[in-house]
């Protein structure tokens, strides 16, 4: 402190750095910054990895591997979207006291849901590799929902830890996991296995899941085969369900397009660009959703802490996402030759505008668990029908300038309307926000 000032102005900038310390210890100290904190780390961890892997895949596969693995992995994302009718999020968001006798109902619905989805993604393989004009597709889409079949066994203890927030324990499973996939992923890449890298690990690693969940949480069903407060949980989830079958769509329409209108090979160039320009940010943008909808629906009934919180989790995910994706997409030009290839250099355009459409999907997904939240998750779904009509039509003028014009579509479509959704809903929920 400079000796010059005066004593009382020593003491007033003195108390000042005091508080800037005291709410900093008090922000970091935060549940949601220490969930989203444990998450983060197994994103980082995971996308480690997950860089040896792509840079593993780019070196080893061709883009027709490519192109097939986006389509097994976009018909994996479908049915994974209908795995997700707002179960998990129902669980969360009940009062204590209805809490076990919805366990036990959505424990045997998760049954019959992943063992349904498992013969529906089967059945699914032979019109999907009829659109593709490829049958190479037809074994991989089948074996990859083999997982399915695992995922209920501990599907309602890892909800139930999540409602706990004891996102340490999600975690590191997810951590080793990843860890085990990459590993499996990138021996099958040396050894040449083309479209399988992208299917063996997720099905091995899923019955290890089952039981690490299950020895960190005490639930078990309480009672046989039950169809009670089925109604209940698909109506509270038939909206979060339409969100993500929406989502999912937008999420690949463009790999549909893409595929079905430039061929297998143009598919894998867009892939890659896409992969390596969002893998990063989207996944942390879901370990922010996962961590978020507990901790708004924690607050809601607080009134302004309940509005505060939301703010907070904005702000916190600016600090994060908006650095992290100037940073990629400034720095694409350089590191993608040098870390993937030179054959990849045409994907760099792709990429970079790709990345940037990351920015304004964070905030747009932070909004969309603020309204399932308060119970409105109907709302985001009305959104959601419409903000996929003009992605779908912008797709299919972009793809007249084949994948660039493409990317450039999503990019502008994301950026004009995400943050108009984004604006409207939050005045929609706290209508005294000036």
């Amino acid at each position: 402190m400079p000796t010059y000032l005066p004593e009382r102005d020593r003491k007033i900038i003195v108390k000042l750095i005091q508080g800037l310390i005291a709410n900093l210890k008090q922000k970091l100290s935060s549940q949601f910054i220490r969930n989203l904190g444990w998450l983060g780390m197994a994103q980082i961890v995971y996308r480690a990895f997950r860089i040896i892997l792509v840079i593993v895949t780019a070196r080893y596969l061709t883009r027709y591997d490519y192109g097939l693995g986006a389509i097994v992995l976009a018909v994996r994302e479908f049915a994974i979207a209908f795995c997700d009718i707002g179960i998990g999020a129902k669980l969360i968001q009940a009062e204590e006291k209805e809490l076990k006798v919805l366990c036990n109902s959505a424990y045997w619905l998760n049954w019959i849901v992943f063992i349904g989805l498992f013969f529906i993604q089967c059945v699914a393989s032979f019109p999907v590799a009829w659109f593709f004009k490829n049958n190479d597709l037809i074994l991989p889409i089948c074996v990859s929902g083999v997982a399915y079949l695992f995922w209920p066994i501990s599907g309602i203890n890892k909800t139930l830890i999540q409602r706990e927030n004891r996102f340490k324990i999600i975690a590191i499973t997810e951590s080793v996991l990843n860890f085990v996939s990459m590993i499996i992923g990138g021996v099958a890449a040396v050894c040449g296995m083309g479209v399988w890298v992208y299917v063996l690990g997720g099905v091995i690693v899923a019955p290890i899941e089952g039981m690490i969940f299950l020895s960190k949480h005490s639930w078990r069903p309480t009672t046989g085969f039950t169809t009670k407060h089925w109604r209940e949980l698909f109506t509270f989830g038939k909206n979060i369900l339409g969100v993500s079958l929406l989502r999912t769509l937008r999420n690949n329409l463009d790999y549909l397009i893409v595929g079905r209108f430039l061929g297998i090979d143009e598919l894998g160039k867009y892939f890659f660009g896409f992969n390596a320009a969002l893998g990063i940010s989207l996944s942390i943008i879901s370990a922010i959703n996962s961590a978020i909808l507990p901790h708004l629906c924690a607050a809601r009934s607080k009134g302004t802490e309940f509005k505060k919180t939301y703010f907070n989790s904005l702000r916190n995910i600016s600090f994060i996402i908006v650095p992290l994706v100037l940073l990629q997409s400034s720095l694409a030009p350089f590191y993608v030759p040098i870390v993937f290839g030179k054959q990849w250099i045409s994907a760099i355009p792709i990429l970079i505008l790709i990345c940037l459409s990351a920015i304004p999907r964070a905030f747009a997904d932070a909004t969309s668990q603020l309204l399932v939240a308060i119970g409105k998750p109907h709302l985001d779904l009305y959104w959601n029908v419409l903000f996929t009509s003009i992605f779908a039509g912008a797709l299919f003028i972009g793809v007249r300038w084949q994948g660039i014009g493409v990317a450039t579509s999503v990019l502008v479509v994301h950026v004009i309307c995400l943050p108009l959704y984004t604006l409207w809903a939050t005045r929609f929920v706290f209508p005294k926000v000036s």
